[in-house]
């Protein structure tokens, strides 16, 4: 049982573990390496650097300072956040229990360069299984991704309908761990997606070679999950792709904070460092009180 779980590996989050690993909690850093900053070749307006430097070389050093201090990290990918009495952090090869859970991903990497999916979205296009699964019951409905989330998304599904089918949008499937056992449940389309079609309510999918198919509901979990994901499945109040939270960094869930770029309209170093600060301490109070 870890105190608090991080998930992202960017300034925000291990800018957080400085204070909470220095005040005794028990904390497991989560994230791949996939931080924007990495590649900013050169940083000069971050305060305290004579000399130019990378954004490499930043993460590097404090990944290794939160490592000096006690802090765990590990390299993998979160797939889902559960709540119960306490939190259960998923990956692709494990599940993690704590008492907090800090969201500091960054931003989602989902440019999706498919036609109409803006005019569908909540008419037939979802980002979130569990809030839209229900309305799909015994309907037949797709999954875009390719990766271990993609997978997990389509057997949360399973539970509304057995009709699922997970579109690679003409990428190659990259699952790990269990998932991989998991993929013959579910149907596999491999072919690059043109376009979405339908009058009110998404009707069909059209595929680059020219061919179609009907389908009810698209759910998108394309790449690796992000904090926003994460929020919508756990009722957390979003606002476009930011969660929403106090000036303590704390979301409308007890136990669940947000730092860095996807809670913050300005994206840069020094924000994300200075919120993974006020969260850092706002989940140490949060923890010492339960």
């Amino acid at each position: 049982m870890y105190d608090v779980i991080i998930i992202g590996k960017g300034p925000a989050g291990m800018s957080a573990a400085l204070y909470t690993v220095r005040s005794n909690l028990r904390t497991l850093i989560i994230g791949k390496n996939d931080s924007n900053l990495l590649k900013a070749e050169k940083v000069d307006n971050y305060f305290g650097f004579a000399q130019t430097i990378s954004g490499k070389e930043l993460l590097k050093n404090g990944e290794i300072q939160v490592k000096r201090l006690g802090a765990e990290v590990l390299e993998d990918e979160v797939i889902s956040v559960e709540k119960d009495e306490f939190f259960k952090v998923v990956t692709g090869t494990a599940s993690y229990l704590c008492k907090a859970v800090l969201l500091a991903t960054g931003l989602p990497h989902k440019a999706i360069m498919i036609e109409n999916m803006a005019k569908f979205e909540g008419n037939g296009v979802s980002y979130c299984t569990t809030c839209d699964g229900f309305f799909y019951n015994n309907r037949k409905v797709g999954v875009l991704g390719h990766r271990d989330f993609a997978v997990h998304e389509a057997m949360e599904l399973t539970t509304f309908t057995k009709d699922v089918t997970i579109y690679t949008n003409g990428k190659h499937l990259d699952v790990s761990g269990k998932y991989i056992g998991e993929l013959g449940r579910f149907r596999v389309d491999t072919r690059k997606i043109l376009k979405l079609e339908g009058d009110e309510f998404l009707e069909q999918i059209h595929f680059a070679d020219g061919t179609g198919e009907n389908i009810d509901g698209l759910f998108v979990a394309y790449e690796s999950a992000s904090s926003i994901d994460f929020a919508r499945k756990l009722g957390i109040l979003t606002d476009g792709n930011l969660v929403v939270t106090d000036n303590n960094q704390r979301t409308n869930l007890d136990g669940v904070f947000a730092a860095g770029d996807c809670s913050s309209r300005f994206r840069q170093i020094s924000v994300a460092v200075g919120q993974g600060a006020v969260a850092g301490k706002a989940i140490i109070e949060y923890v010492k009180s339960l």
